[in-house]
């Protein structure tokens, strides 16, 4: 069984975590947070590594880190997929902001809510049919 769910207890060693693979990778995280089904980090990457690389090696590297906690008794996996935005440095303190209140402004909208608000708010037009994966029930 799979389980997306990061716990209270280990989740700021997590948060850790990720800053060091950030690190690891020439960029630097100025902040991270969330709920127990998905994480918002603002970071300066470098720009030479794309994107999809650095969270390719995030979600890889704290995926195994997840599952070789002994406290952990669930195969963890990340969603398959993932968004990024970029973000003009005078906006960096409302989005550092946002991060920071995650678990309050969940309690009035899911992730998929969240995410498709910001996709309509930012005029990016997408297939439904591919942002989230759907599980098929036969």
């Amino acid at each position: 069984m799979q389980v997306a769910f990061i716990q209270a207890g280990w989740q700021d060693d997590l948060y850790g975590y990720i800053g060091g693979i950030v690190r690891e990778n020439k960029g630097t995280l100025l902040k991270i947070g969330g709920v127990a089904d998905h994480v918002h980090l603002l970071a300066k990457l470098s720009p030479t590594l794309a994107i999809s690389d650095v969270l390719r090696i995030i979600k890889t590297n704290s995926s195994k880190w997840i599952n070789e906690r002994k406290d952990v008794n669930y195969k963890f996996q990340w969603q398959p997929g993932f968004a990024a935005f970029s973000v003009s440095e005078s906006q960096a303190p409302v989005v550092e902001n946002y991060i920071a209140n995650q678990a309050e402004h969940h309690r009035t909208k899911t992730f998929e809510e969240e995410f498709l608000g910001m996709l309509k708010k930012h005029r990016i037009e997408y297939d439904p049919r591919y942002v989230f994966e759907q599980e098929i029930v036969e």
